[in-house]
């Protein structure tokens, strides 16, 4: 089990000293075009338009006088001790690490200028033999900490009546979590694709993330940007906001194109990309900008008050120490920035 509080600082600061290729972090100068010398970016095996972009080398075409350095990651979690460092410029995390970054006591500097995708059937809670989730008492669960698994796996235990006590819950990578379940080491895991698709071969699915949206514990996976990145490099933001829109597009005018990038990423065929895809939601930027999602910057949307919302569920849990005001999290998104980007 890891204990990710103790060590976060020797990893944030091994991190700021590893992340880019020249072993140091990045010039802070600008090439004569403006545009940054590097943008790292921390992406996670997902099956959004995230991998599209990364597969067909959209950012390295539109951004020819910068280096785009993709660092993988496991969770969220690892992502904001990433941010943390200042050792990304760009990174994916759910919603759930999202509401902790913006809380105290990370407070981080970093805001939430697009939404990867709403999770749906590709988040779910698998077990070997149980029937329900009132079933797993007793049981052993493995999760990755502080990501919308760990919350989504907090609140449907909530729902079915199950104190965190009454069960003995893991924490591993999704990685780790295949090769448990393999071993037969525990009895149910909560995790995502392409990890979650391995373990419902031999599993069986208690409840989904949709599910779990239905009665107000909504999840997304969503793009965080360093605040004092986005303030000076205000185009490369727009122009990476633009490649995501794009690869949005890709998904709904030629599927099969889509699937093969994913594919590629994920080492799976076409075929089983797809399902994968299938079970997000994709939204453009159009329909980001709504007020049900990031909003504008005259009207925050609704996705502030969701993360206000999960900022309340994890104070009562007890993973947050205190709830931030809701201003917070409508500060927190950089609705400017996807309103420029698609301007016209």
């Amino acid at each position: 089990m890891k204990h990710r509080l103790i060590p976060a600082l020797a990893l944030a600061l091994c991190l700021a000293a590893c992340s880019s290729g020249t072993g140091a972090t990045p010039s802070t100068a600008p090439n004569a075009d403006g545009s940054p010398k590097e943008v790292r970016i921390g992406y996670q095996l997902i099956p959004n338009g995230d991998l599209i972009v990364k597969d067909q080398r959209w950012l390295e075409t539109a951004l020819p006088n910068t280096k785009i350095s993709w660092i993988k990651f496991d969770s969220g979690g690892d992502v904001n001790t990433a941010m943390v460092a200042g050792s990304i410029d760009i990174g994916l995390a759910g919603s759930s690490p999202v509401t902790r970054g913006l809380s105290a006591p990370l407070n981080i500097p970093y805001q939430v200028p697009w939404i990867f995708d709403v999770i749906a059937e590709n988040e779910a809670l698998v077990a070997r033999q149980a029937g329900s989730v009132g079933e797993l008492k007793g049981k052993k669960i493995a999760t990755p900490f502080a990501s919308t698994s760990h919350y989504s796996l907090l609140a449907a235990l909530q729902e079915a009546g199950l104190a965190e006590s009454e069960v003995t819950v893991v924490d591993l990578e999704p990685p780790d979590i295949q090769a448990a379940w393999a071993r037969g080491d525990i009895d149910a895991a909560y995790v995502w694709t392409p990890v979650l698709g391995e373990l419902r071969k031999t599993g069986k699915v208690l409840v989904t993330s949709k599910e779990l949206a239905a009665t107000g514990k909504l999840t997304a996976d969503l793009a965080v940007v360093r605040t004092q990145f986005a303030t000076t490099y205000p185009q490369t933001l727009r122009t990476w906001l633009q490649q995501q829109d794009r690869a949005v597009k890709l998904v709904r005018a030629d599927k099969s194109a889509a699937a093969a990038a994913v594919g590629r990423q994920l080492n799976l065929d076409p075929a089983e990309a797809s399902k994968q895809i299938d079970e997000l939601i994709l939204l453009d930027g159009k329909e980001q900008a709504g007020p049900d999602y990031l909003g504008t910057p005259e009207k925050p949307g609704a996705l502030a008050e969701n993360l206000h919302s999960a900022a309340e569920f994890l104070k009562s849990q007890n993973k947050l120490p205190a709830v931030p005001d809701l201003a917070v999290f409508q500060k927190g998104l950089a609705t400017k920035d996807l309103r420029d980007a698609f301007a016209g």
